[in-house]
């Protein structure tokens, strides 16, 4: 006779502690498996090998399945498409339940609607929790219903809605006896799925306060090595709560607690116009805009070879490690899509190859805000000046040097443009394309 259980199934919510699907899953008293996916569909999109989000996610688990193996039960991991590893949890057991938490991006939608649909085939339940940010969908919305498209009036409604409720930790721990009891699963191998081990020592889960206590005054440095909490790769794959974060901030620095609602503000844009999370513009009219999209150009601002050494910096960065300032974003995004009028599309697909805290709804926010084709984006005519975002944010040149080294020798690249002579290209090109017609 099959056993009778329940399943929990971990996305982007890799923690036991403070989980809310897990929460309502174990609260029910009857035996809850653990399992994990790493689904093939996705990670046959990723180009490198040694992708580091890879690691971090089999690190993640495996921490989660000693805690696991200590109260006797284990995560059942599988190297798969959902679909048929739900093929398979049927057969194997008589599920009453899938539990989970929600996802708003559109390869996720339609995956849950797929395994909803032959779980229910079978008479199995599938419910889904609020678990990765505080508000979503419908729950911040103008007085008439309708979603915002501008941050500020977005966040005032988001702060005067907030309660000590939507705060409050699941306390899953008082149930963690309902584990489904059985021997450990072996968890596949980095290298059993063509992946590589890699050496990067990830950021710590613990939020360092002092960090948010001095947040607002140093979070525009690139050089400061604590000018940012760095959790945000711990956000994107659910390490830390979100609760636990804004708890914290809302006590510390509205500064911070802004960033974490800028997290909820682009969930809520790609919940409510998932077009921007299937490459187009927010703004349709920006679809007209002509691109010069030099390839030999997109390389070398890739590469970190354009010649403007807060550019390279930020893009070296990105390389070595998978991060990069949130500052520095900003400057190598306008450089790519103002000073090269290259697709801000290309430069989104580059950062979702590289960048350790990939989020599928700010990273296009973030892209779309510096091509001025997203909601509340930075007015066309607005072009960072490179040299002056260096003045303002790295006057010593301390992240310069350390990235850059290079950058006052005989063999640095002169710069692939002129500010004045770039900034005056796009904004002809950009008028000439958002003219009325």
């Amino acid at each position: 006779m099959k056993p009778s259980i329940n399943i929990i199934w971990f996305r982007r919510d890799l923690r036991l502690k403070d989980n809310a699907a897990l929460y309502h899953a174990l609260k029910l008293g009857e035996p809850v498996l653990p399992i994990f996916i790493f689904d093939t569909s996705i990670l046959a999109q990723l180009q490198d090998r040694s992708d580091k989000r890879v690691a971090f996610i089999h690190a993640a688990i495996t921490e989660m399945q000693t805690e696991l193996v200590a109260m006797g039960s284990s995560m059942q991991v599988f190297h798969g498409k959902p679909l048929e590893v739900f093929t398979e949890l049927v057969s194997t057991y008589t599920v009453q339940t899938v539990f989970s938490n929600h996802d708003y991006e559109p390869y996720a939608q339609e995956r849950d609607a797929a395994v909803a649909d032959l779980l229910s085939a079978n008479g199995i339940g599938f419910k889904t929790f609020k678990d990765q940010v505080i508000f979503e969908k419908d729950e911040v919305t103008k007085d008439d219903g309708k979603p915002y498209t501008v941050f500020t009036p977005y966040s005032r409604k988001w702060k005067a809605k907030l309660t000590p409720d939507y705060l409050k930790a699941y306390p899953t721990e008082k149930y963690f006896a309902n584990f489904y009891k059985l021997s450990p699963f072996a968890i596949p191998s980095l290298a059993s799925m063509n992946f590589e081990e890699v050496e990067t020592v990830f950021p710590s889960k613990q939020l360092n306060e002092e960090i948010v206590r001095k947040y607002s005054q140093n979070r525009d440095f690139p050089a400061l090595e604590n000018g940012t909490s760095k959790m945000g790769v711990h956000l994107r794959f659910g390490t830390v709560s979100i609760r636990s974060l804004a708890t914290i901030a809302a006590g510390l620095n509205e500064t911070y607690l802004n960033e974490l609602i800028w997290r909820d503000f682009y969930q809520m844009i790609l919940w409510h116009f998932p077009k921007v999370g299937k490459g187009h513009a927010f703004k349709a009219e920006y679809e007209k805009i002509k691109w010069r999209n030099n390839e030999e150009e997109f390389k070398k601002w890739c590469e970190g070879k354009t010649g403007y050494p807060i550019v390279d910096a930020g893009m070296r960065e990105l390389n070595a490690t998978g991060f990069m300032h949130n500052r520095v974003r900003m400057i190598v995004a306008s450089f790519l899509t103002k000073h090269l009028l290259i697709d801000w599309r290309w430069g989104e697909a580059y950062f979702a190859n590289k960048l350790l805290d990939f989020d599928l709804s700010a990273n296009n926010g973030g892209w779309q805000w510096a091509a001025s084709s997203g909601c509340d984006a930075a007015p066309y005519f607005r072009v960072f000046n490179p040299y002056l975002q260096t003045e303002k944010f790295d006057k010593e040149l301390k992240y310069i040097k350390k990235w850059v080294p290079e950058f006052q020798a005989f063999g640095y690249p002169q710069p692939m443009v002129v500010h004045e002579v770039a900034r005056k290209r796009v904004l002809e090109t950009y008028a000439a394309a958002l003219k009325p017609s």
